[in-house]
């Protein structure tokens, strides 16, 4: 979700440098709902992804269906093996991508590929060299920021579902999401419940919404539970929202004052708001992930002591402990929370 999210400045540049231009985007269904509304785009092409031989059939066949549309211009944002493939199987004149070794075949220019350049270098600007070919310009934060557009169901849909947890309008609303992907970026449901306590303890007006993805769903009630307790007589500020869609989250955080989340989908999408942000990182850096957006707009980001295994490629804890994250207290998360929320430290 996150590598889709980053390259929203470069679609809406690509319209504005060519507005007359039919712009597709070829994108898998889970992060489908990032791009689904843009109206930068023309048309958005969701993709499965099915195992085994089904994938070789599939994606064959979708081969087919790109090359018979005749793209003059087809651009890899993603550099792996199946989206490097689907490039080159478009046979577009001008196919572009980066200088991956086993990939340089399927392009006819190749732009440098660095992400593990130091000092490191945001996201969206390794996604960005690829317009460097086209003669885009550099990009700016204040200038071309992540973006997403949710449906008119998404918004009714999260209206229902602020309105079901008893989240009024007026109220103080601040989300937590408390999942990750992979153990590397979860930060322990403990700390995430204390901050999510205290928080409703300081306010009884506040609402604080705890959120979790499909891969740990359990999570949020896990987490929940422990801040109602640790909320005290502030208990019922601890409220949950179900499972939204990507598209409702979207909305609620918009509406929200605050999102905190370690380095995963839900922190990209709070970037496409104005929503103020603590984002916790442990083997990814900041320098690289933070909302890219207006400066104006307050973010913190919480990162580890230096350790000499970070970052990391996220395949084995060399320490084992995943210390990168663990070693964070809920104390350093909770005063940047109470500061953005203008209660100071």
């Amino acid at each position: 979700m996150g590598d889709v999210v980053f390259t929203t400045p470069a679609v809406h540049a690509l319209r504005r440098q060519f507005p007359e231009a039919r712009l597709d985007y070829l994108v898998e269904a889970a992060a489908a709902p990032i791009v689904r509304h843009s109206p930068d785009l023309d048309r958005v092409i969701e993709v499965d992804r099915p195992r085994g031989l089904a994938r070789l059939r599939y994606d064959v066949a979708l081969a087919a269906r790109l090359r018979r549309e005749r793209y003059d211009v087809a651009l890899d944002f993603h550099g792996g093996p199946r989206s490097a493939w689907l490039v080159w199987a478009t046979r577009a004149p001008r196919r572009i991508g980066y200088d991956i070794p086993g990939r340089r075949f399927c392009y006819t220019t190749r732009m440098p590929w660095h992400p593990d350049l130091l000092p490191p270098r945001h996201s969206v600007l390794n996604q960005w060299d690829l317009l460097g070919a086209l003669g885009v310009p550099a990009p700016t934060p204040g200038a071309d920021p992540v973006r997403m557009t949710a449906g008119d169901e998404a918004r009714q849909a999260a209206d229902a579902r602020l309105a079901a947890a008893g989240v009024s309008t007026g109220a103080t609303l601040v989300v937590i999401h408390v999942s990750a992907s992979n153990p590397f970026r979860r930060w322990p449901r403990e700390a995430f419940a204390r901050v999510a306590g205290a928080l409703a303890a300081d306010d009884p007006g506040r609402r604080i919404m705890i959120t979790a993805g499909p891969s740990e769903a359990g999570a949020a009630d896990a987490v929940a539970d422990l801040a109602a307790r640790e909320a005290g007589a502030n208990a019922a500020g601890i409220v949950r929202c179900g499972e939204p869609s990507l598209e409702e989250l979207h909305v609620i955080m918009s509406r929200a004052q605050l999102f905190i989340g370690g380095d995963s989908g839900p922190l990209h999408v709070a970037a496409t708001t104005a929503v103020p942000v603590v984002a916790l990182f442990g083997p990814t850096l900041a320098a690289r992930s933070m909302p890219w957006r207006d400066p104006a707009v307050p973010a913190i980001a919480i990162e580890p002591a230096p350790l000499p295994c970070r970052p990391c490629h996220q395949r084995t804890c060399v320490p084992g402990d995943f210390r990168c994250l663990t070693a964070t207290p809920p104390e350093r998360v909770l005063a940047a929370a109470r500061r953005l929320l203008g209660g100071g430290a």
